[in-house]
């Protein structure tokens, strides 16, 4: 099959991390370029722990570019209690060679969709701002957009509030003018994020391996839940975003709907993806006063160890597993 074309929008904490190795390693999927967004850490860590990691993937020389320091309304919120004051929890790189690109990263996105001979997918791994700057500016670039494949929102619980997961509930004002650009979207949401996970024996075996590579990757894994002074870490090894980019490849594994989403702005549920699941048409609807929603194909469930194997294939450290 010939490859994705993809632009990657990071806020390059632990699984975002993740997520780069598998793009770079995977042979379907081509990254054209990164954009960053702070929201995992500040913009300057974002970018320069992307730079890294590439570094650690042995990358292609890939463009990466800083783009929006907060929210389009909001303040900067800080996510450290989650992935550390680096981003990348306990795992600490040397810096490279490898520079950010001179621009923008609104004017890098636009430049790779407008130059690229086929429609790019974005993969939204963070709060959407970089994209929703882009679309705002230039509308025009939808035509070339094939679609946006965004890690947030829930059709259940949040984790950042009750109701809202943390990309969305950082810029909600950002995923809603995304939401309403017109382009095919795909939601990979905390229903089947927190679902893909790698074995704690086998992320052991990584992290104190004799592979650099394999000790990045067992340290991320063991890396991916709040660490805190008084009790210990609870293990996980969630691939985290790295699900999202699975899901271009391996769209099978997952069950999807096409339901109505919309994105709560205002209240306790401001940040919330409100996922329409109702088989029959409610009173709101009949009424008049549902008010504006878009059409989303939304992850419901994973087939989370096909997931999980395809994770550790792609990366090439699936025979520690036996």
């Amino acid at each position: 099959m010939p490859t994705i074309p993809v632009i990657l929008d990071v806020d390059t904490g632990v699984d975002d991390a993740l997520a780069i190795l598998f793009a770079v390693a995977h042979p379907d999927i081509e990254v054209l370029g990164i954009s960053c967004v702070a929201g995992n850490a500040s913009l300057e860590r974002v970018v320069e722990n992307t730079l890294r990691i590439l570094d650690v993937a042995g990358a292609p020389d890939i463009p990466v570019a800083a783009g929006a320091r907060r929210p389009l309304i909001s303040p900067a919120r800080s996510a450290s209690h989650v992935h550390g004051e680096g981003g990348l929890g306990t795992v600490h790189l040397p810096p490279g060679e490898r520079t950010p690109a001179p621009v923008n990263a609104v004017e890098l996105m636009r430049r790779l969709i407008t130059e690229s001979p086929r429609p790019v997918t974005v993969v939204a791994l963070a709060p959407q701002t970089n994209l929703a700057l882009l679309l705002r500016q230039y509308p025009d670039l939808a035509e070339n957009i094939e679609r946006i494949v965004f890690m947030g929102g829930s059709a259940s619980v949040g984790n950042a509030t009750a109701v809202a997961e943390f990309n969305v509930w950082h810029d909600p004002e950002a995923a809603a003018i995304v939401l309403d650009a017109g382009i095919p979207t795909f939601m990979y949401g905390l229903d089947v994020f927190n679902q893909v996970s790698v074995d704690r024996d086998l992320a052991t075996a990584l992290e104190t391996g004799d592979s650099g590579y394999g000790r990045v990757v067992g340290a991320l894994l063991a890396n991916r839940v709040a660490r805190s002074e008084n009790s210990a870490a609870e293990y996980t090894g969630l691939i985290g975003d790295a699900g999202a980019l699975c899901a271009l490849v391996d769209p099978d594994a997952l069950t999807t709907r096409l339901l109505p989403v919309r994105v709560e702005l205002t209240g306790y549920g401001r940040g919330q993806t409100i996922v329409d699941q109702r088989r029959r048409v409610g009173e709101d609807i009949l009424h008049g006063t549902a008010g504006a929603w878009e059409v989303v194909e939304v992850a419901l469930d994973v087939d989370a160890p096909r997931f999980a194997r395809l994770f550790l294939d792609t990366l090439g450290l699936s025979p520690l597993a036996n």
